[in-house]
Order: C-alpha cells, then structure tokens, then sequence
C-alpha cells in the first residue's frame, strides 16, 4: 500500500492505520480510499482485532478529497468513477473504529472522521465542509451526518459558509467525544479503544449495529432491532462468561465467541 500504513498489533486487540500522504495533508485520492476500504475489510476479518484507530499526523487528519482528481470531470464521469461506492464499503465496518483526530479534518475528511464509531481530537483539530467555496457541496455523508450530529442550524451555517470549527466548539456540539492536548491524542485514541477492546467482541458489534440503527429507522423498529440484537448476545460464549465473572466477583475473560 502507498497512501497508508497499518499495525495490525499496535496495541492487544487494537490496530492502528495512518493516512499517509502528509505533502497532501492527506487529501482523499481514490487509491487511499481503496486502499482504505480494503485494510477496514481485513481487519474486520481478523480475529485479533477487536477495535480499529483510523488517524492522519499532527497537521492533519485529511484536509479534504483530492480536488485534482475532479477538476475538470463532468458529472457523467463522476458518476462512472463511483468514488462514494468506496465509502459505503467503509460504513459496513462491524467493529468499532475511532477517529484519532489532529489538525485539518475538512471537506472529506470531515466526512471520513464522522463516518467512524467515535472522534478523539487534539486541541488543534478544525472540522468544516468548505466544499461551498469551489462551487460545490459535500457528497459523502456531510450533509447527512453533520447534520445529525449538531443540528440543522449549526450544520447549515458551516455547509453554507464552509467555515471551520474548533475542537472546543466540536465537543460542544458533539461532533466529538473528547478534546485533548495535541501530544496526547492518539494516546487518548488508544486509551478508548483499550477499554472498549477488554468488552465482549460479539457483544460489541450487535451494539454497535444497534446504535447506528436509531439514526436510519423510527423509534419502535429501533427498540425491536436492539431487542433482537439483545437476545442474540445470550447465544455466544462470551455472555455466558460475562455473567459467571460477575456472579464469581471475578474479571471475565472475553473470547469473541
């Protein structure tokens, strides 16, 4: 792979992959999304690994698509590109992945940090869609998703204006979990995943399947999708482990199956 890298083992259960096009400030071409989307689809895959940390460098996490790539395509030649088809792929993700954010995290980058499970940003992070200042809008959830996340008015008013936000401002909002010195993000990127990597594997990917339903369905559904989801944990090991550890006042041991 040329545009990331990946640890597979960067920490127990936890894989780390980089964007890694730092003269670009990590813009999106669509062989790192490629590239991307083929690692998400393997580590999904290994039993090793529980949880998944997607980050950039201190500068940057990605400061957008790679407008190179598009400028001067028609929308007939964006549509046989099919670049979204990439992010679909990357939504499909079943375990749980972390944004570890620094620096410009804009248009798709954006994009690409909501598309994962949670954000952990440095205190020099900035989040936008600007995509409104070269004649266009955000084609990869940022409408979508931003909007979900902070509201109609504040979404409305950074979509229009393509202004940026603080971390401070993102946390307020509650784009972001947490907001941390810059040394210490991706510290504090790993520090999460270690606790939701010590949990049930099975446990936490029903869950995190059912969290991600109550944005696309109304609240009955919802409530019988968790309540299925619910029921199925009672069919792996690791319920029957969990419960025996709290009965016996011991830590349970967690096998994913």
């Amino acid at each position: 792979m040329e545009f990331i890298t990946v640890k597979t083992q960067y920490k127990k259960h936890i894989a780390l992959i980089n964007l890694n096009r730092p003269k670009e400030l990590n813009a999106l071409n669509l062989q790192l999304m490629t590239e991307l989307k083929d690692t998400l689809k393997a580590l999904d895959e290994d039993d090793d690994v529980r949880v998944i940390i997607l980050t950039g460098n201190e500068k940057a996490f990605a400061a957008g698509a790679d407008i190179k790539q598009m400028a001067g395509k028609t929308a007939i030649d964006m549509l046989n590109v099919d670049q979204f088809s990439t992010w679909d792929q990357i939504k499909k993700t079943k375990k749980p992945l972390i944004a570890a954010v620094s620096g410009f995290a804009l248009g798709g980058g954006c994009e690409l940090a909501m598309t994962c499970d949670m954000i952990v940003a440095s205190e020099s992070a900035k989040f936008g869609q600007p995509e409104i200042k070269i004649g266009v809008m955000p084609g990869a959830g940022g409408t979508q998703r931003l909007t979900r996340a902070i509201g109609k008015a504040k979404a409305m008013e950074l979509v229009l204006t393509g202004n940026f936000i603080s971390a401070e401002e993102a946390l307020h909002y509650g784009l972001v979990n947490k907001v941390v010195p810059t040394e210490m993000y991706l510290e504090a990127a790993t520090e999460l995943a270690t606790q939701i990597a010590q949990m049930s594997p099975v446990a936490a990917k029903l869950a995190k399947e059912s969290v991600n339903r109550a944005f696309e369905t109304h609240l009955d559904e919802g409530l019988h999708f968790e309540r299925k989801n619910f029921y199925l944990t009672f069919a792996s090991e690791d319920q029957t482990e969990g419960m025996k550890a709290f009965v016996e006042k011991r830590k349970p041991e967690f096998t994913g199956k």
